[in-house]
């Protein structure tokens, strides 16, 4: 297999710690988002507000090449499948496949800390559209060409939400069940793919972050009930847990799961952020 990744989202948090991490590991890495340039990106979450975020496509092109790796800025939202399909077009045009996708971009719009009672029909479908529906619109563009050259890997950076129940309400420690939804539909990929292109090539992984403190994340943490509940990760635990996996496939039963920071911690892949 060749090292040439598509990562999606990874314009700030664990798709740009991911990108880094690949990188670092000597993968070329072609990045999405909707962030093109350094002060565009702006919070469109239910508490947002509207405030700049950091990060971009160009901070992060930068990033994969100054660890000498070739890299790719492709700006693409989840709700444009055209667009994705040309992303992974590009990538296949450019460096001639995709051997490592890594699913991690999700929708950021209004609706994934929304209570039952609150929840539109409209957020909800945009929610399984962005979430569950777009992975797929990429899996089918660089499956065939996986399949051609003999296998590949995909990575689905999932969420304990997509499995648990919640702990509490929402704003009280707990999650909206559209975001949950979404998530647990796509955690469905992985299994499936292992089952019926294992044998022609493909591993597929779901990869559980746990609680992350992404920009996007602490600034957002005491509107959303969650200061002070659970530990949080830096993005680059499950960058690098992803990193590992992909160059470790014997390690790991094809379509698991993988509980990103107990990897990170049993694989010393990291240092002990928990303290």
């Amino acid at each position: 297999m060749g090292r040439r990744a598509l990562v999606t989202g990874a314009t700030r948090g664990i798709g740009l710690a991911t990108a880094l991490a690949l990188a670092a590991a000597g993968w070329d890495v072609a990045v999405t988002g909707r962030t093109a340039r350094a002060g565009e990106g702006r919070d469109d979450s239910d508490t947002g507000g509207g405030r700049a975020l950091p990060g971009s496509l160009e901070e992060t092109v930068a990033g994969v090449e100054a660890a000498g790796c070739r890299a790719l800025g492709l700006v693409a939202d989840l709700h444009d499948r055209s667009a994705l399909q040309a992303a992974a077009a590009a990538v296949e045009d450019a460096w001639g496949g995709v051997d490592l996708l890594v699913n991690n971009a999700v929708d950021t719009a209004p609706g994934s800390m929304v209570p039952v009672t609150e929840l539109t029909v409209a957020q909800l479908e945009a929610k399984l559209s962005a979430n569950a529906v777009a992975p797929f619109v990429l899996l089918r563009a660089v499956l065939p060409g996986m399949l051609a050259r003999g296998g590949g890997t995909v990575v689905d950076v999932t969420s304990h939400t997509a499995t648990a129940d919640p702990p509490a309400k929402v704003g009280a420690g707990g999650w909206g069940v559209a975001y949950a939804a979404s998530k647990a539909a796509a955690h469905r990929f992985a299994p499936s793919l292992a089952v019926e292109l294992g044998d022609r090539g493909i591993r597929a992984y779901n990869v559980d972050p746990g609680y992350v403190e992404t920009e996007r994340q602490v600034v957002n943490a005491a509107a959303l009930g969650l200061t002070d509940r659970y530990r949080g990760a830096p993005p680059s635990v499950p960058a690098a847990s992803i990193a590992w996996l992909v160059d470790h496939p014997e390690a790991v039963a094809n379509g698991s799961t993988v509980r990103a920071q107990k990897v990170a911690l049993t694989e010393g892949l990291h240092p002990d952020w928990r303290s």
